[in-house]
């Protein structure tokens, strides 16, 4: 009988917390900049060659990818933390909003380029605000769940938003086609400013010093520096062939851009289907068996590219992709776990920083391995997660593993 009133009181607390004003708001927000974002940038590789770039452009967008999302991640952590995350959102929506409209206006290459300085970084810069919004809603039992839902939803738009704008290549060609994806988001980027200044309601305002890089620095712990050097190997595996991925499956293997589109809704959903579950068994267990799990398929993915040459098997690659998110929103939230309570934005974007610009420097080279053979690209990807993959397994540390004399 108690049991029962147990889980009737933990459903009302669900179901309060999942359907608050608060919670709507955000996800509407991920929703429309997301489906905005997602309809060009899987097919920007594409935009570069058809613009008179090469492999070095297409390797030096990744490249400020992850360069600018790690150089964005501290101000970003540091502007939510000053302004609070409502305004925040707002200044980093009306950067994106800029950046598209700089390739609308422009058609060039350069001009891309230049664009994403605005826009291809937005989840970068907009996450610790998001992750400080999540930890305010959520509470601490929870917090997992919370980074899940967001992590799902935002899944949503990943996957209906390269078949809408393969949809548009294939009817307009590659340069229209992107160009118009790029006008719908700068809409949509506009509609998000309306619902965030609207729905989101004003944080509480905290008497605390601003957090400096400094300060952020030192709270990088011994058990979140062991996590973060096996995410910088793991995102190595990531990043060395990300932007070549679509390169090797339309021009190289036949793939059209609407079952490239496809293809990403498949690694979308899969990632959908499995994130609640493993988020209710990570938030009731251990953490670190659903992240090593994760960086295996981050592993594996690489590797299968190689044998890639159907849509069938690039349908099976994908569904690795998608179960690489396995255990990410609770990577996440073992950052946040870990992380200062006066300080978690500051500090997630701190760890985001450091990641960051070493990963850059991956992808910044990863045109030359894809120029010597695409396979090479895809083997020393796969190296870099296997490492990455053992490291965490020998070294990484759960929150529940950690003595509560530890100060974190």
């Amino acid at each position: 009988m108690e049991e029962n009133s147990n889980y009737q009181k933990n459903l009302k607390e669900f179901n309060k917390d999942i359907f608050s004003p608060s919670v709507f708001a955000l996800l509407t927000m991920v929703i429309l900049i997301g489906m905005g974002e997602k309809m060009a940038e899987r097919f920007l590789p594409l935009y570069l060659v058809a613009l008179g770039g090469g492999a070095y452009s297409i390797s030096l967008l990744n490249g400020m990818d992850n360069l600018l999302s790690a150089l964005y991640s501290f101000p970003g952590g540091y502007l939510s933390d000053k302004l609070g995350y409502k305004r925040a959102m707002v200044v980093f929506n009306l950067m994106a909003m800029l950046g598209y409209s700089i390739v609308i206006i422009i058609a060039t290459w350069w001009a891309v380029l230049i664009g994403a300085i605005f826009f291809i970084s937005w989840t970068a810069i907009s996450l610790p605000s998001v992750m400080s919004m999540v930890s305010k809603i959520f509470p601490k039992n929870r917090r997992t769940l919370g980074v899940s839902m967001h992590s799902l939803v935002r899944r949503l738009p990943m996957a209906i938003g390269p078949i809408v704008g393969g949809l548009f290549i294939q009817l307009f060609g590659i340069q229209l086609g992107i160009r118009i994806a790029f006008s719908i988001a700068l809409v949509l980027a506009f509609i998000a400013i309306l619902v965030e200044w609207f729905l989101i309601p004003e944080p509480t305002k905290e008497n605390k010093k601003p957090i400096h890089l400094r300060d952020s620095l030192r709270n990088i712990n011994p058990y979140l520096r062991n996590l973060l050097i096996s995410d910088i190997l793991i995102r190595f595996a990531e990043q060395i062939p990300y932007a070549f991925v679509v390169v090797w499956a339309v021009n190289m293997n036949g793939i059209t851009p609407v079952q490239f589109g496809i293809l990403t809704s498949i690694e979308m959903a899969t990632a959908v289907l499995i994130y609640i579950p493993v988020a209710f068994f990570a938030d009731k267990f251990s953490k670190k068996p659903f992240i090593a799990i994760t960086f295996g398929f981050f592993t594996a993915f690489p590797f299968v590219l190689i044998f890639s040459h159907t849509f069938t098997m690039f349908i099976i690659a994908f569904i690795i992709r998608g179960l690489k998110e396995f255990g990410e929103p609770t990577r996440k939230a073992l950052i946040m776990d870990l992380a200062p309570e006066h300080a978690k934005a500051s500090t997630f974007g701190t760890y985001y920083l450091i990641r960051d610009i070493i990963v850059s420097g991956a992808a910044f080279s990863a045109a030359f391995l894809w120029n010597w053979a695409p396979q090479a690209n895809f083997i020393a990807a796969g190296i870099f997660g296997i490492i990455g993959t053992f490291y965490f397994i020998f070294f990484g540390k759960d929150l529940k593993s950690i003595t509560s004399d530890d100060n974190v």
